[in-house]
């Protein structure tokens, strides 16, 4: 993974996922995150291993945020500040 890039772990059928991917390219932050969809073993071993249980989630290089609200409170500090160390 590219340093500075965050992994958003998702499912498409999911309305609170469609809800994070939305933000994402509201804010034009598609290049600063991944789209991880969990319904592909690979992407679910990795959300699994940060402790992943609900989606969307996103991955900052520490810390897992899970639920939409905790997604987009994260994705809004790296808008509000234009950095990851929120």
């Amino acid at each position: 993974m590219m340093s500075g890039t965050l992994e958003l772990f998702h499912r498409i059928s999911d309305a609170p996922s469609a809800q994070a991917r939305r933000y994402i390219v509201d804010y034009a932050l598609e290049d600063r995150v991944r789209f991880r969809n969990v319904a592909f073993d690979e992407a679910e071993a990795d959300w699994r291993k940060h402790g992943g249980h609900t989606t969307p989630a996103l991955w900052d290089g520490t810390h897992l945020h899970q639920g939409a609200q905790a997604v987009m409170a994260r994705l809004q500090a790296v808008v509000n500040l234009g950095r990851d160390d929120a």
